[in-house]
């Protein structure tokens, strides 16, 4: 009987436990980190639906997501009729809701030229025209409103944007704001097809208009492109220096100088030379410039009037020179990506390819040297000039210029000029040339600037040796002749434009030099079989002796003048290279200046401290040792030292010492 009461007892206690477990409505486990972080970052820029906060706040409207999506000024309005909603959940969730609109809309059929358009009547295709225009004027109201509510909420709540700078929905509106200035720029170019820059966006009532006054290089210029970097990816580059901040990150395309065939001649005595238009057309300004973009309003006093009626300014920054910017009475960091503009000058010129092409190809326009400056000149930043090696480009120095970039010391401090030059010329020619388009860079810079002073020269390889030689004073007029056997060229020592080539100045504006990998006396490399087979296929341009020959007014005929001294003095760059070469012979105890600190930095492969038998695989380490350098630094790797982690590391500390020495960084 007790035994039929307990087994009743235990079956009702079951049946309860289990009507009451049913009944429970939270229970707890475990969940990955990565979840957690997700649900509480990710919004509408990340996945395909709205951020959790933006949810949360729907969910008091009784709409689904999509719907609110769909249909986003509907949902605001009821949203603005809850008076529990705060301003701040008001706000951000509009700019997301009118910033999915826009991404919805860009991702639909009707938004895009199909593949098979082309194809279709004319009729059709006139039709599928103006909608996919209905569909960007759409996309640019959403936009207009997405970027109204994300400035309100970002500078016009209760709370000032100092009190909540740990929120996670702060950034989030940041990104919003950021992105919507972009895309509005973006899609207005598509809606209007406009191949330039104008002076103003205009959405429906909504007015921007450009402002250049943080940006006054662009003023007066023709824009070619103006460019979100968001969605550019490089290929190639280690990694993108950017700093995080207030505003869209843009870069700005200017057009490119025109040459003519008269810039496109060799010029034999370039710093005499009359030019047509006064400027070396082989020194370039910088065509790719990072700008930082910002929407703020022209006036407006209240939030309604953000959300509405005001007019924007699109300010552009130059974010070199501004850091920091003054946004609704406040200092807030300017964002910038410093790598794209770099990036793309590099993409679109293909200087890698071109640098082999200098060694096989005897184009005039490949035979003089050009200086390129990469970002807008700054008469307050001191000047640091790259030089590359045999069948190199500025690619050579991608890593290093990414770091300098990456570097706010340096960045602030410095503003790099990078040489690009024929390799197949005389080393003498390319220094020569090289040194008086140094001398025509630096003119351009006005006497009392820092920008003039205490600039910094790095050469790799064939460049250093040219670096060497750019800082260093010397005449071997009489010792080139004693080696010139032939009694015709011999005639000519007295000539100017042979002997600027064989008198060397150092240029004052240099205190300071690196040679990397650098063969000063020269290398058995280049009297293996194989290059001297490719020394053989490799010629010096005719240009180049086409218009040395001329200037000497018929006194030896250009056939005679390149079999002479193809057999004697001048010779091609890689064969100057040779520890046998006369070049070699003639220059290689030639030290650089005393008012010059010179550094060396030499690479090593053999597993030995022994240094007769240290060698990158290309340049000994006796060749590359000069005596009286500030520091010499071996480095674990071959020929291509510039390009790894320690050298560069070693390149940015020598440059902080430069800082340091002028009293311009303090590594305290």
């Amino acid at each position: 009987m007790h035994e039929k009461i307990n087994k009743r007892l235990m079956l009702c206690t079951l049946l309860i436990t289990s009507v009451l477990s049913g009944c429970q409505v939270v229970s707890v486990k475990e969940q990955a980190i990565n979840v957690t972080l997700n649900n509480e970052r990710d919004s509408i820029l990340t996945r395909d639906k709205l951020s959790e906060a933006s949810l949360n706040v729907l969910s008091m409207t009784g709409r689904e997501a999509q719907i609110c999506i769909d249909q986003p000024e509907e949902c605001v309005e009821d949203l603005k009729s809850i008076p529990q909603i705060l301003d701040e959940q008001l706000l951000s969730t509009a700019s997301e809701l009118y910033l999915a609109n826009s991404l919805q809309n860009a991702k639909s059929a009707e938004c895009n030229t199909g593949v098979l358009n082309k194809t279709r009547s004319p009729e059709k295709q006139q039709q599928h025209k103006q909608n996919i225009q209905k569909c960007l004027d759409q996309q640019l109201t959403m936009l207009d409103k997405s970027i109204r509510y994300s400035y309100a909420y970002l500078f016009k709540t209760e709370r000032a944007p100092q009190e909540r700078i740990f929120d996670n929905r702060q950034v989030q509106i940041r990104d919003f704001y950021n992105l919507a200035i972009a895309h509005l720029i973006q899609r207005y170019a598509e809606r209007y097809e406009a191949k330039q820059s104008g002076q103003r966006i205009q959405v429906g009532d909504s007015v921007y208009t450009i402002d250049l006054e943080n940006f006054p290089q662009l003023k007066n210029q023709t824009i070619e492109q103006l460019m979100s970097t968001y969605n550019m990816n490089f290929s190639g580059l280690r990694s993108i220096t950017r700093r995080d901040g207030f505003g869209s990150e843009f870069l700005v395309v200017l057009p490119e100088a025109q040459q003519t065939e008269q810039d496109k001649k060799y010029i034999v005595d370039p710093l005499k030379h009359n030019y047509p238009n006064g400027k070396n057309p082989n020194i370039h300004s910088a065509r790719y410039l990072a700008t930082t973009i910002t929407a703020v309003p022209k006036s407006a006093n209240s939030t309604e009037q953000i959300l509405s009626t005001s007019e924007f300014h699109l300010k552009l920054y130059d974010p070199y020179k501004h850091e920091k910017i003054k946004v609704a009475s406040k200092e807030y960091a300017l964002a910038a990506n410093f790598s794209a503009p770099y990036g793309l000058w590099l993409a679109e010129n293909n200087l890698g390819r071109l640098a082999y092409l200098t060694l096989i190809n005897r184009e005039d326009s490949l035979s003089m040297p050009h200086l390129y400056m990469l970002e807008p000149y700054n008469p307050d930043k001191k000047v640091l000039v790259l030089i590359h090696g045999l069948a190199s480009s500025p690619e050579a120095w991608i890593r290093l210029t990414n770091d300098i970039m990456g570097d706010p010391v340096l960045r602030e401090n410095f503003q790099v000029w990078q040489v690009f030059y024929s390799t197949n010329m005389p080393i003498l020619e390319s220094r020569f040339q090289i040194n008086a388009l140094v001398q025509q860079g630096f003119a351009r810079v006005a006497n009392n600037a820092p920008a003039k002073k205490d600039a910094v020269l790095v050469g790799h390889s064939m460049g250093g040796v040219i670096a060497r030689l750019m800082v260093s004073q010397a005449d071997i007029t009489q010792d080139a002749f004693k080696l010139v056997q032939n009694t015709r060229i011999a005639q000519f020592k007295d000539n100017p434009l042979f002997k600027a080539r064989l008198q060397m100045q150092p240029i004052p504006n240099f205190t300071r030099a690196i040679f990397l990998a650098t063969p000063h006396r020269g290398t058995e490399y280049a009297d293996r079989w194989h290059t001297k087979l490719a020394r053989k296929i490799i010629r010096i341009p005719g240009a180049f002796l086409g218009a040395f020959a001329d200037t000497l007014q018929g006194q030896i005929g250009l056939n005679e003048f390149v079999k002479e001294l193809g057999h004697d003095l001048i010779q091609n760059g890689p064969s100057d290279l040779s520890e046998n070469s006369k070049f070699t012979a003639l220059t290689q105890d030639i030290q650089p200046s005393k008012d010059i600190k010179f550094h060396s930095i030499i690479g090593n492969t053999v597993d030995t401290q022994d240094t007769k038998l240290m060698s990158d695989d290309i340049v000994s380490y006796e060749s590359a040792y000069l005596n009286g350098a500030v520091s010499s630094k071996v480095i674990k790797g071959g020929h291509s030292i510039q390009e790894t982690p320690e050298a560069v590391l070693e390149l940015r500390r020598i440059l902080r010492l430069h800082l340091t020495d002028l009293g311009l960084y303090d590594p305290e």
